[in-house]
């Protein structure tokens, strides 16, 4: 059992509340107390006997602190890029002119299964790390480039492997293999998600946490992801969906029916679609890198104003988001989505981790893991000035990996 104490914190944002002049304990892997540093006690049964039996004492020198930040929604695991294709986006092309010139999620899946699994495990380690040196904890991770049932598994036990090594985030592993249609399956998406639909008892037993669908016009119908989310949520996977279709196609207001963990992006949500996931508190994640990139803004101070719950993620992925930084999300989400310094934070940490329904992280309170960030900046101003707010140390259960 290791004892540590965080001191002179300046400003301590605990994921629901901001505190000045604040102190932090921590046992081993989680927070044991936090509160203002005068009334620090001098002694926690089971804890501690005396203060001065703190195995260690760091000093914040007056410093900003936050729990870890968790990204709740990202693409890690594929091989290659796609920057020509984002260059022909830059200079006007459609996303039907990309698919012509055969860009899309099928070059990256095309790629993907022609790289050995060592490279691409290389790959995305180093990604992950830099999730960690930005100040994300927990990173929820999608599979999605493979769309065969051997290769999708192979992703989850990836993921779950690469959790298990030094300096690297949680991961809250996600099975997508209906991110899109694949060649072998060309013109028969119902076919394909039927498919899809019977590897997730397997997904599970591999160690997926959750199921994802890509409702769209051009992929899936709602009907299709009603079908997969309904047999994922039989085996005991979280559902979440890619609600990238227009209001009219009803997916927003399903996916908030049926009871899906979280529905995500919603660029294109109505007021309809609003009130259904105000009904139900269905959270949302919002990915400003990716509706930037769209030109497409979901209405993110619309969800708030009717009580939504709203996480935020950095959509990393080879087509349109290549950001791993989640202190530049809370930026983009402050100056994008009229949110306030701390409306983002809250997102980017509680909010988050209740979108995965991660009930022991996102909040610096008694017996929550002890993930935390000291930032580079005394104030949480920072967040919406820097664009890229840098870390000094991150802890992950008690334990400095940054």
């Amino acid at each position: 059992m290791t004892v540590v104490l965080l001191t002179n914190i300046g400003r301590l944002w605990t994921g629901n509340e901001l505190l000045t002049k604040a102190a932090v304990l921590m046992d081993t892997d989680r927070i044991a107390w936090v509160g203002h540093a005068a009334e620090l006690p001098q002694r926690i049964p089971g804890v501690m006997e005396d203060l001065t039996d703190v195995d260690e004492v760091v000093n914040i020198g007056g410093g900003l602190v936050t729990p870890g930040l968790v990204d709740a929604h990202c693409h890690p695991v594929y091989a290659g890029d796609r920057y020509a294709e984002v260059n022909m986006w830059a200079k006007g092309a459609s996303r039907a002119d990309i698919f012509a010139a055969g860009g899309g999620v099928s070059t990256t899946v095309t790629i993907t299964r022609g790289t050995d699994p060592w490279t691409l495990c290389n790959a995305v380690r180093e990604r992950l790390r830099h999730w960690v040196l930005s100040g994300s904890t927990t990173v929820e991770a999608k599979t999605g480039y493979h769309l065969t049932r051997d290769g999708e598994l192979a992703d989850v036990r990836l993921l779950r492997s690469l959790e298990e090594e030094p300096g690297m985030p949680r991961l809250h592993v996600t099975f997508f293999p209906a991110h899109g249609v694949p060649p072998e399956f060309f013109g028969r998406p119902k076919e394909y998600v039927a498919t899809a639909a019977s590897w997730l008892s397997d997904a599970a037993m591999a160690g997926a946490d959750g199921v994802d669908v890509y409702c769209d016009n051009q992929q899936f119908t709602t009907e299709d992801a009603h079908m997969l989310l309904s047999v994922g949520q039989s085996v005991g996977l979280r559902t979440t969906m890619h609600a990238c279709s227009r209001p009219r196609h009803g997916a927003v207001r399903m996916a908030a029916e049926m009871g899906c963990s979280s529905v995500d992006l919603v660029h294109e949500a109505d007021d309809q679609d609003l009130l259904a996931l105000a009904a139900t508190r269905t959270p949302v994640v919002a990915c400003p890198a990716t509706a930037l990139h769209e030109r497409r803004t979901p209405p993110v101070r619309a969800l708030l104003d009717h009580g939504v719950p709203v996480g935020l993620g950095t959509d990393h992925n080879p087509g349109q988001s290549g950001t791993t930084s989640m202190p530049l999300v809370i930026s983009l989400a402050v100056s994008m989505f009229e949110m306030t310094v701390q409306e983002a934070l809250n997102a980017a940490t509680a909010g988050s981790a209740h979108a995965l329904a991660l009930n022991d992280r996102g909040m610096i309170a008694p017996g929550m893991l002890a993930d935390l960030v000291q930032w580079d900046a005394d104030h949480e101003g920072a967040f919406a000035w820097s664009m890229g707010l840098n870390t000094l140390r991150v802890w992950q259960g008690g334990r400095t990996i940054r």
